[in-house]
């Protein structure tokens, strides 16, 4: 596992299950833009939030010629259920277990709350080029305007 990637580095090329059965990795987004946004559990308030600024703003991401991929741990079928009872759009993979693209990046470690520590993700964002290189990075995200923030971000590049 690495200690952290940086802007310039090349985004880990690992498969993360699609919530239909299929498999994405960042390779499959060459020559174009992408938007990784790392979350930690489906239907909580914040992570809802944050899906929901992507989607009302992904018409706006495409036509940037981005594209968006929403990760966190939970189930192809949790993805289904949040996609389903949210409507969104924004497209959503679960990342492996042990060993996969968080796991890597080093955004999936030990936190603490209320005094109980446990595995979990840091909420963090990804813009990647269209080489696959990372070209900004949104650590220990806070929801709040954050996917506009991004889509900026995304356009100027």
């Amino acid at each position: 596992m690495s200690d952290s990637f940086a802007v310039g580095d090349t985004m880990p090329d690992i498969a993360m299950e699609t919530p239909d059965g299929g498999s994405v990795k960042v390779s499959d987004f060459r020559g174009r833009k992408l938007v990784l946004f790392f979350y930690p559990k489906d239907n909580t308030p914040g992570c809802t939030t944050e899906a929901k600024d992507f989607t009302a703003l992904s018409a706006q991401f495409a036509a940037a010629g981005v594209d968006l991929l929403g990760i966190s741990k939970d189930s192809p079928k949790k993805h289904l259920n949040f996609i389903a009872k949210h409507d969104l759009t924004t497209p959503l993979a679960t990342d492996a277990e042990q060993g996969g693209l968080s796991d890597e990046l080093g955004i999936w470690t030990e936190k603490k709350n209320y005094g109980r520590t446990y595995m979990g993700m840091v909420r963090t964002t990804y813009l990647v080029d269209t080489e696959g290189k990372i070209a900004q990075v949104w650590n220990k995200v806070r929801v709040k305007d954050h996917a506009a923030q991004v889509l900026e971000a995304a356009k100027a590049l």
